[in-house]
C-alpha cells in the first residue's frame, strides 16, 4: 500500500520516496503527495525527479486494482526507474490548488443547497454538483449570495475520522448518492467544515474556506424530472 500523504497534509508539494513497482501501467512508490482521480475529483499532475537529475512528467494518477494501490501515470515510451530507485515527486501545485479550492466549494453548497446529491465533478476553474429535490425550483442568485457570504465570513476545515461501522449508523454523513466513500479500510474520513458541514469525503481540501475566494453560480439547470444542476466557476 502507499502512504497517502495528501490525507495527512494537503499543502504538501514534494516528497522524496522509493519506487516500489513499475509496469505497464505506470509507477508505484511509498509514499505520495498526487492525488489519485476519485469523486469527482481529478487525479494530480506533475514530474519525478531521477537521482541522476532526469525528470519524468506524470500526467494522471489513478487508483489501482488493489486496495490502497496508486499508480502514477507517465508519458507513453517513458523509461521507467526499477523499483528501489530514490525519486522526488513534485506536484503541479496551481492545478492541484484550484481542485482543492472546488472542491471544498462543493461542500459548502451543499449547506446552501439542502438534498441529497446524485452527481458532481470538480474541475481546475468550475465545477457542478447534481441535488435530487423532487422538483424543486432554486433561485440563482439566492445561491450565489448565500454561498459567497458564507465563504466570505471564513470557517476552518478539519477532517476526523470515524469506523465504517459508525457510518452505517449515521447515514446522513454520506450526501453522495451516487459516489460512495472508499470501504473496507475500518474507518472514514469526515471532513468538517466548522459551524457549516460535516460529511464523509476523501478528498483534498483547504484550511480555511476563505481561501476558495468569490465564485459565480453560472447555471441551475433541470437535468430530469428531481434533477437539479448547479454549477459554479471562479471569479
Amino acid at each position: 500500500m502507499t502512504r497517502e500523504l495528501f490525507r495527512e497534509d494537503a499543502y504538501l508539494r514534494t516528497h522524496a520516496t522509493t519506487v516500489t513497482a513499475a509496469d505497464e501501467r505506470g509507477l508505484q512508490v511509498a509514499e505520495t503527495v498526487f492525488y489519485p482521480m476519485g469523486g469527482g475529483q481529478p487525479g494530480d499532475c506533475g514530474t519525478l525527479r531521477l537521482p541522476d537529475g532526469t525528470v519524468l512528467r506524470i500526467t494522471d494518477t489513478r487508483k489501482g486494482e488493489a486496495p490502497g494501490e496508486i499508480i502514477h501515470l507517465v508519458e507513453e515510451g517513458t523509461t521507467l526507474p526499477s523499483p528501489g530507485a530514490e525519486v522526488v515527486l513534485d506536484l503541479d501545485w496551481e492545478r492541484r490548488y484550484r481542485h482543492m479550492r472546488m472542491h471544498t466549494c462543493l461542500h459548502v453548497l451543499t449547506a446552501v443547497v439542502p438534498g441529497p446529491v446524485n452527481g458532481g465533478s470538480v474541475r481546475a476553474d468550475s465545477g457542478r454538483l447534481d441535488f435530487d429535490l423532487q422538483g424543486e425550483r432554486l433561485d440563482k442568485a439566492e445561491i450565489e449570495r448565500k454561498l459567497n457570504a458564507l465563504i466570505a465570513a471564513g470557517a476552518q476545515v478539519s477532517t476526523e475520522w470515524i469506523t465504517e461501522e459508525e457510518l452505517q449508523a449515521r447515514p446522513e454523513l454520506v450526501k453522495t448518492i451516487s459516489v460512495k466513500p472508499p470501504a473496507g479500510f475500518g474507518r472514514v474520513r469526515l471532513l468538517r467544515i466548522a459551524g457549516i458541514d460535516l460529511q464523509a469525503c476523501g478528498g483534498t481540501h483547504l484550511a480555511n474556506i476563505s481561501e476558495i475566494g468569490q465564485v459565480l453560480v453560472t447555471k441551475v439547470e433541470s437535468k430530469g424530472k428531481q434533477n437539479r444542476r448547479v454549477s459554479i466557476a471562479f471569479v
